[in-house]
């Protein structure tokens, strides 16, 4: 990762986890506590029309708190991580010139990177490639173009969710217009941090986790999961696009073109959602900069942020 910046600059608290950690309620007791306004790194909640599936914050505490990146664009709409760091950091300039505090929450390993520390995105879109390269995707040849990307990006190719095919695509497409592996021109370029991020992961025992992430799936599809769902369907909107084809929508989507069974349905819904929860936890735990709080059912929202502020406050006065 590149180096932020120096450690006389502002301070930007930035709170991470896997998903159903209380990463919300945390940052929205912090913003009251601290005067400040929420930066969601959070690459699903930027769209309308998504809110059950991705956990929304209820809109009464997004009036009462300032979010940026909530709602903002329709699911077509394209949206990286790479555009996220640019505009994140500007919001961060502006929320810090009304001399309030940015607090940037989210489970979106890459988006929180991209801002703090600043990555190169690579050139625009060649649609061509991409079609080419979809096609693949559509025929299971995923080994394939990973195999290739072996070749020109092993660095790349080592790094990337072999789940996740458009990222293969996505570092293939920038070797094609360059004739440079993308792991090598994100060590090129260098972006000025004018901040000073303190991260802060909520840690809980792995099957406490689990057993929240499946009541909270269950508590998705009791508030309308497959109603909402239905409700993109008809406003044209389906899996085919990146913003859709992530946990909790493309299950609901493969069942609502009955590929599967409800009860398949649910299954896979609490299953893939413990394995998005595991991967976030690999992605952050390699950061070491983050100070994990240990979360507990007997630990409360109260003792987390009282003690994140406290540290917080130890940090300031040094």
């Amino acid at each position: 990762m590149l180096s932020t910046s120096a450690k006389d600059s502002p301070r930007v608290l930035v709170i991470v986890g896997p998903t159903c950690s209380g990463k919300t309620a945390v940052s929205i007791r912090l913003a009251e506590g601290l005067n400040g306004e929420i930066v969601s790194a959070d690459s699903r909640q930027v769209y309308k029309h998504l809110d059950i599936g991705t956990a929304k914050p209820a809109l009464e505490l997004r009036k009462a708190i300032k979010h940026y990146f909530v709602d903002e664009l329709l699911p077509d709409e394209d949206f990286n991580a790479g555009t996220f760091g640019e505009r994140g950091r500007e919001v961060i300039a502006g929320i810090l010139r009304r001399n309030k505090l940015p607090i940037v929450v989210g489970g979106s390993g890459l988006y929180v990177q991209s801002l703090i520390d600043g990555f190169f995105e690579g050139p625009g879109a060649d649609e061509e490639f991409r079609e080419a390269m979809e096609a693949h995707i559509k025929a299971g040849r995923i080994e394939v173009l990973l195999n290739e990307l072996r070749k020109v990006d092993p660095l790349s190719a080592a790094r990337i969710d072999p789940t996740k095919p458009r990222r293969i695509v996505r570092a293939l497409e920038v070797y094609h217009l360059t004739g440079q592996a993308l792991s090598s021109l994100h060590r090129e370029k260098k972006v000025e941090i004018s901040f000073h991020p303190l991260l802060f992961g909520l840690a809980w025992r792995r099957e406490v986790l689990y057993r929240r992430i499946e009541t909270r799936c269950e508590q998705m599809l009791a508030s309308g999961l497959l109603a909402e769902v239905e409700r993109l369907e008809s406003m044209g909107y389906d899996d085919s696009l990146n913003a859709l084809n992530t946990v909790g929508y493309a299950e609901a989507f493969s069942y609502r073109r009955g590929e599967i069974s409800y009860e398949e349905f649910v299954r896979l819904f609490k299953q893939n959602s413990r394995r998005y929860a595991k991967r976030q936890l690999t992605w952050f735990r390699r950061d070491k900069r983050i100070e994990w709080i240990e979360m507990n059912e007997e630990e409360s929202t109260e003792d987390a942020v009282h003690e994140i502020k406290g540290k917080y406050h130890q940090n300031i006065s040094r």
